[in-house]
């Protein structure tokens, strides 16, 4: 049996570190509620500097968070985004969410998510040198 509760505890201290990879899996956890208490909040935050630091899971995750029909977030321009943004890193499923979603935006919400992953982009490349 794994024990949740302690690796909440252990990846909170790699990912308080900056550890990408830690980040993700907390974000996870506070996803899905294992180890920890079940909080859109905080795993959309650990998602999200995972995801600025190039991990292309942690973007399709949180694109995933922002397309979500009963979610309070959902803004399919900033989804489509974090899709692209995993998609041009040859992740499979964000380029699978990012086609499917582009059926229920209109030309404005496309172009706006483009100019938003493009900024993400650069944001990214930025930090990474």
């Amino acid at each position: 049996p794994q024990n949740y509760k302690q690796a909440a505890y252990w990846l909170t201290k790699a990912a308080d570190q900056g550890f990408a990879l830690a980040q993700f899996n907390l974000g996870f956890m506070y996803d899905n509620g294992k180890g920890v208490p079940q909080d859109d909040q905080k795993a959309l935050d650990w998602y999200k500097k995972a995801a600025l630091q190039g991990l292309a899971e942690a973007q399709t995750n949180l694109g995933v968070m922002y397309a979500a029909d009963q979610s309070a977030l959902q803004d399919y321009a900033i989804a489509y985004s974090w899709f692209n943004l995993a998609a041009l890193q040859g992740n499979e499923l964000g380029r699978k969410n990012r086609n499917l979603i582009l059926t229920n935006m209109s030309s404005s919400q496309i172009k706006e998510g483009q100019i938003l992953s493009t900024a993400l982009y650069e944001k990214i490349d930025n930090q990474a040198r």
